[in-house]
């Protein structure tokens, strides 16, 4: 399966992130001052559009790279970085691909990156910087500190966030065992996944960029990610049938469709829990928000350690509803297909312990 060009930008800014071998010549370079042209992959097409220059067949190390930069023309390496297959060429794409760059070898970067598909590295000897061609994408690498800076501000952010979610999704919960829980707190914890989401992209995307000079941050997203159970996956899943059986929605919530839709939101929509509403199949103007609402129990259950999802498929459908499963007894759970004594109390003493921390919720 072809990948996209973000997905292509991603793979190449690990290979280029500090720590790698890759960077280290691209820097060796720029302290050099001799500017390069460097495409990340070899095959019959880069071949057709490279003229002159010379086969070097040799494994590809930061000095090497260094070296074959001080003449002219572009570097051809394999896409792992492994290999130097050619140094000294000059590229010959398409001249009729439109490019936004004014500079010959940037020009000619953007070009063989939309007609290969293979990433193409510029470095400017006479600006200092590190620029990645990928499809129709241009990408300057920036130094570690200001990445750190930005990646900073960014994990204070995803900490606020968090709390915010924590809190909605404990009301959520209490909500839920006692019955009262509405289309409003549904979508609120919805909102705040989305938001988490978008902001530990963010971060991961400096967490790649920082290579090495990272770890830190990926500590600390890690400690901050959505843990098992609270995906936006599993709520969604929870109340796929809800709107249907209110008679909101003419059919169930398809559950991958929504999540499609939820991840394009743009942040002025994503604040709007009425069309958020509407998206779970809540038809209406803001009075929907306050209609009540009953979960079958995926997320709770999904809260569960070692809980095989098709034993929690298998629960849900035997009970049907969170409320029908907290009334089960242990003798109940038994008779579900895969439930054995074991799961069973487990079961039981997890509910349980969801019901005990909503009564003390309620009187904290």
């Amino acid at each position: 399966m072809a990948r996209t060009p973000e997905e292509t930008l991603r793979l190449t800014l690990a290979l280029v992130a500090p720590g790698t071998e890759l960077r280290d010549g691209l820097e060796r370079i720029l302290r050099g001052r001799t500017g390069a042209l460097l495409v990340l992959g070899m095959d019959r097409l880069v071949e057709s559009l490279s003229t002159g220059g010379f086969d070097i067949g040799i494994d590809f190390s930061p000095t090497r790279l260094r070296e074959l930069a001080k003449m002219d023309g572009a570097i051809v390496v394999d896409k792992d970085v492994t290999q130097i297959h050619k140094a000294g060429v000059q590229l010959v794409p398409d001249s009729a691909i439109p490019t936004s760059e004014s500079g010959t070898r940037h020009r000619t970067a953007e070009r063989v990156a939309v007609q290969t598909g293979h990433p193409v590295i510029t470095v400017s000897a006479s600006m200092q910087i590190i620029a990645i061609y990928v499809g129709g994408i241009r990408h300057q690498l920036e130094g570690s500190e200001s990445i750190l800076a930005r990646a900073t501000q960014a994990l204070a952010t995803l900490e606020r966030y968090r709390q915010r979610l924590d809190q909605v999704t404990i009301t959520l919960s209490n909500q839920e065992i006692e019955d009262t829980a509405t289309v409003r707190d549904v979508v609120q914890v919805l909102q705040r996944q989305e938001m988490v989401r978008r902001i530990s992209e963010e971060i991961s995307q400096y967490v790649l960029e920082l290579g090495t000079d990272g770890r830190l941050v990926a500590l600390q997203l890690e400690e901050l990610a959505i843990k098992s159970g609270n995906e936006p996956e599993v709520v969604l899943r929870d109340y796929a049938e809800a709107a249907y059986t209110a008679g909101s929605s003419e059919t169930p919530l398809d559950v991958e469709a929504a999540l499609a839709v939820f991840s394009e939101l743009s942040a002025a929509e994503l604040v709007d829990l009425t069309r958020l509403a509407r998206l779970l199949g809540f038809n209406g103007g803001p009075e929907v928000l306050d209609r009540a609402v009953q979960p079958q129990g995926f997320r709770l259950l999904a809260g569960l350690t070692n809980l095989p999802r098709a034993v929690v498929e298998r629960v849900v459908s035997q009970f049907g509803g969170l409320q029908q499963l907290m009334a089960a007894s242990i003798e109940d759970l038994r008779a579900v297909e895969g439930i054995g004594d074991q799961r069973a109390r487990t079961v039981r003493e997890g509910l349980g312990r969801f019901a005990e921390d909503s009564l003390l919720e309620r009187y904290r």
